[in-house]
């Protein structure tokens, strides 16, 4: 390794300009002294790109291999043929894409709805039971959520005979069950965030005459998008790649989200179709990438700041 140095010079009409640079060769205990500060951080950074990376590689890979199976682990991208992609249109996979867009994007926008009322509920009104309630939904989300799958598929077995519309196989019902089981973390996550907004932005507006809900909706919701834009996010993604709660829920093939549908292709080891499978896996990525590279600018800051205590 060498160090770059600069020089400047004067030209003939009087104008200072930069030299070209030149390096000079590192020392021995200087390309130790590299070593051992900086040098071991890009070994890691490559260990864990290759770590992170290598899976993304072998499925993009086995979702090129016509055999329906695993062989393009021993050779990627030995055979490029789009024959699985093309597969795809015979099955129910695009109905099942619409599915889970469906119940991702209502999740989403129902998850920041809900949890940004919450949140400026707890942060900016002094009411009675308002310590206790935020304690209720921390201890809520402690328990883990497998313990509620029998209670959801008896609530939903009860409401179905009465509102159809809410019971089993119903993809409005699963969006419900996923609203209120994110409910707790998402007010959290929020309530945070909107501690760092100063009250005297609340104070001001209602001298101006400002009513709760303009003072919500023009003021606090821009001021905060950054957490809007994390809490809708997460909530996408964890609608978007549930499986357990989607097949508890929906019953009927047409009903059912990639996750649901995608399984049914590798769960029978003697015709499981790795190669469909994994070209699924590839299209099921395309929103889900695209809507985290559309709202990445928010993410870290929507994160941390959400994690203050206000």
């Amino acid at each position: 390794m060498s160090a770059p140095s600069t020089a400047t010079v004067t030209t003939a009409t009087g104008r200072a300009q930069r030299a070209p640079r030149t390096t000079v060769p590192l020392r021995p205990g200087q390309r130790r002294r590299w070593v051992l500060d900086v040098g071991w951080k890009y070994l890691v950074a490559a260990g864990i790109l290759f770590y992170a990376m290598f899976p993304l590689v072998y499925v993009l890979s086995a979702s090129l291999n016509p055999n329906g199976n695993l062989a393009a682990a021993n050779s990627l991208f030995a055979v490029f043929d789009f024959g699985n992609y093309a597969s795809l249109s015979g099955t129910s996979y695009w109905a099942w894409y619409g599915n889970t867009l469906l119940v991702g994007g209502v999740s989403a926008l129902g998850a920041v709805i809900m949890g940004a009322a919450a949140a400026y509920a707890f942060s900016r009104f002094r009411f009675s039971g308002r310590r206790i309630s935020l304690t209720a939904l921390l201890i809520i989300q402690m328990f883990p959520q497998a313990l509620a799958f029998v209670a959801i598929f008896l609530m939903l077995l009860t409401l179905g005979e009465v509102f159809p519309i809410l019971g089993l196989n119903s993809k409005l019902a699963l969006i419900c069950v996923y609203l209120g089981g994110a409910l707790g973390v998402n007010t959290f996550l929020m309530y945070g965030f909107f501690n760092t907004i100063p009250m005297e932005i609340d104070e001001s507006a209602k001298i101006d005459g400002a009513t709760h809900a303009q003072i919500f909706w023009r003021l606090i919701m821009p001021l905060v998008t950054p957490i809007l834009a994390v809490v809708g996010l997460l909530a996408f993604i964890a609608a978007f790649g549930d499986y357990i709660i989607a097949k508890i829920v929906l019953v009927s093939e047409d009903n059912w989200t990639l996750a649901v549908g995608m399984f049914q292709w590798v769960s029978n080891q003697l015709s499981s179709n790795w190669g469909l499978f994994a070209a699924g896996a590839i299209l099921a990525s395309v929103p889900v990438l695209a809507l985290f590279l559309s709202l990445q600018r928010y993410i870290v800051g929507g994160l941390t700041a959400g994690s203050v205590k206000g």
